[in-house]
């Protein structure tokens, strides 16, 4: 699988870098949450994050003035398992380099989407990348031994407890938690936790 730059044009349709921020403060604040021994940790905010003074800067430059939450997704993951997509888009910031793995909403047909239309993208350290609503993703994959650390920047209740409804629809079955709609490949954990199985093919290992 290539892996392009979120700097090369091939990543224009999934989203764009986004300029004026400094995210050093919140790179240190990111590096002093220690990684998991193994497997991929997330918390929809986390206070030490959104003490820092870029938390102020996102909220009224990058989403308008809408209340934000500033979490992180950190931990050891080289592979696809899953894809999300919520109703806006959302930021990631790593503390290191990492890779997102990312399909667009439109390749998923009659409620499945084949691993093939997924493609990669490294993004450096303290780059502010925006993933648009209609560009699937999930947890970001590290690029080396030593595991990845990303802030995950969502409108502010993104990624907590669903809303209890009867599904009416094809794509109410796929909501997995509020503003989250999961597809999980067959063999991630999700699945085996009772997530949609709506990606068919290969599940991408970047480490291969």
């Amino acid at each position: 699988m290539k892996i392009f730059s979120v700097f090369d044009p091939e990543f224009a349709p999934y989203g764009k870098v986004l300029d004026g921020y400094d995210t050093a403060e919140l790179a240190a604040a990111m590096n002093a949450i220690p990684l998991p021994a193994e497997g991929v940790a997330y918390e929809p905010g986390i206070a030490s994050l959104e003490a820092c003074r870029i938390y102020g800067c996102l909220k009224d430059r990058a989403y308008g003035g809408m209340p934000i939450q500033v979490g992180m997704c950190w931990g050891h993951n080289t592979k696809l398992n899953c894809l999300e997509y919520h109703r806006d888009s959302e930021l990631n910031i790593g503390a290191g380099d990492f890779v997102l793995l990312l399909a667009k909403a439109e390749d998923i047909v009659d409620g499945k989407l084949d691993t093939a239309k997924v493609k990669a993208f490294k993004a450096p350290a303290g780059a502010v990348v925006e993933v648009y609503e209609t560009s699937l993703h999930y947890a970001p994959c590290q690029v080396d031994g030593n595991g990845f650390r990303v802030a995950i920047v969502l409108p502010k209740g993104t990624n907590t407890e669903k809303p209890a409804i009867t599904a009416r629809n094809t794509e109410d079955a796929w909501l997995w938690a509020c503003n989250k709609w999961l597809l999980a490949h067959a063999d991630s954990s999700e699945a085996a936790q009772g997530a949609y199985v709506g990606l068919v093919g290969e599940n991408i290992d970047i480490a291969k």
